[in-house]
């Protein structure tokens, strides 16, 4: 029982002092080599070695030395063909270290942006000597530049427990939580790396998005608006802040974001129509028809048939020429009521009107008045619809059985839209009278609001 025992301490023991040994004769190496570098310089101790390797290609001294300088200088073409020699004659030379070998190819074959040959080289040096940093970390920068960024996320987080101190995986796990679009996880790598570079507006931005996606909505603003002058990430940050403002019924804000953004230069040519079309909403949501007409034509064109632009600038320059047209599609209650109000008093010119009751619901105003002349009165109902959609019978039944609950006399249903099929064939024969969007604005061109 005792004698495997000591056959293993001794096998233990032995192991031990080759390594020590393989250690000092690597630490010796390199110090005669360096001597030999200060004496000669590098570029001749270069050239000694490359003769050596044109009578003995596989001298594994030499390619050692030799890679170590190439990749020490970055020359990552010359150190790729070195190690990628060390790596294939590794099999018949056991003194060769393929994890190291394997780690140096694999970096050489990253900086070469030969990525495929990177990862697989990398995965070999990570198999073999799993706590190495470099190798972790390289290995997440290869996938991350293909796009893999769950393996990524793994392998920078595996650096970070190798090496806690090292702050270089934390851009790189922002960048890939990021791009993967976890953008809560991103936000604590995002912060770490600011507080060291507060002057990264990349990172900047992407702490914005990341903020907003979060939900986080009053700090992305304040980033956004932060970087709007900004030469390179100024234009979708104004971009970003004018649809923010715009959620918030913010528009003369979101104008201003969206007019410094017109200002920048080399803006991509996307995002600058973008911005256009935003601005001109905008412009409408104010009541400024003309300022949003003249970008939307801007739109129309540099790039005919974006969105809805044609629909957009067809019914605008109707509305422009119509100030009444406006008020009735897009000012507020008071003034839509007041112009219902006009309406009335014009569809019946030569008479008396007077308005009983006025109620207003989300989808219309309705109005009920009295109607007197030299030769008859009555009692009517009007409902005004301020949306352009076609609207189906079911409306205009309830709107029937209401006039009679109420008994009037006649009833007109008026929209800036269209009545469907069904709607006409249900009012035929009934006391109600469908007023659609040419006979609305002929009457609304005819009213006079300061009369």
């Amino acid at each position: 029982m005792l004698i495997p025992i000591l056959i293993a301490i001794i096998i233990a023991a032995l192991l031990v002092v080759i390594l020590m040994f393989v250690k000092g004769s690597s630490k010796e190496k390199r110090n005669k080599v360096n001597t030999t570098i200060q004496k000669k310089g590098k570029n001749a101790v270069i050239k000694e070695l490359e003769k050596k390797l044109a009578h003995d290609p596989h001298n594994v001294q030499s390619l050692e030395t030799l890679g170590e300088l190439y990749f020490s200088d970055q020359n990552w073409e010359e150190s790729y063909k070195i190690y990628k020699t060390l790596y294939d004659i590794s099999a018949a030379h056991v003194e060769i270290n393929i994890a190291k070998a394997a780690l140096c190819l694999g970096i050489s074959a990253y900086n070469l942006e030969k990525l495929e040959d990177a990862v697989n080289y990398l995965l070999l040096s990570v198999k073999k000597e799993p706590e190495v940093f470099d190798a972790n970390f390289y290995l997440g920068k290869a996938f991350y530049k293909k796009g893999i960024y769950e393996k990524a996320i793994y392998c920078f987080r595996k650096s970070k427990l190798i090496a806690p101190e090292n702050s270089e995986p934390n851009e790189f796990l922002a960048l890939s939580y990021y791009k993967s679009k976890k953008y809560k996880d991103a936000l604590p790598y995002l912060k770490k790396v600011l507080d060291e570079h507060p002057e990264n507006k990349e990172l900047l931005f992407y702490m914005a998005i990341s903020l907003s996606e979060c939900n986080i909505n009053d700090k992305a603003l304040k980033i956004f608006v932060h970087l709007r002058p900004d030469p390179q990430f100024g234009a979708q940050s104004c971009l970003e802040a004018g649809k923010m403002h715009e959620r918030q019924k913010n528009f003369q804000a979101a104008i201003q974001d969206y007019s410094i953004a017109l200002k920048l230069q080399n803006v991509p040519d996307q995002i600058l129509t973008q911005i256009k079309y935003r601005c001109a909403s905008s412009y409408i949501a104010l009541n400024d028809i003309q300022k949003g007409l003249d970008l939307l034509k801007q739109i129309q064109l540099s790039h005919a048939g974006y969105k809805d632009v044609d629909t957009l600038v067809a019914r605008y320059q109707e509305l422009n020429k119509n100030k009444n047209l406006q008020t009735y599609l897009m000012s507020g209650t008071s003034d839509f009521v007041a112009l219902c109000r006009k309406f009335i008093s014009t569809f019946y010119d030569n008479s008396f009107v007077k308005v009983e009751d006025v109620s207003v619901d989300s989808g219309h105003v309705e109005i009920i008045c009295s109607i007197e002349n030299q030769k008859w009165d009555t009692k009517e109902i009007f409902r005004f619809y301020r949306s352009q959609t076609v609207i189906g019978d079911m409306p205009v039944r309830e709107f029937h059985s209401k006039m009679r609950d109420l008994r009037c006399d006649a009833g007109f249903c008026v929209t800036m839209g269209s009545f469907s099929e069904s709607a006409h064939k249900h009012a035929e024969g009934r006391p109600i009278d469908l007023i659609e969007k040419d006979q609305l604005s002929k009457i609304l061109k005819k009213i006079n609001m300061f009369s």
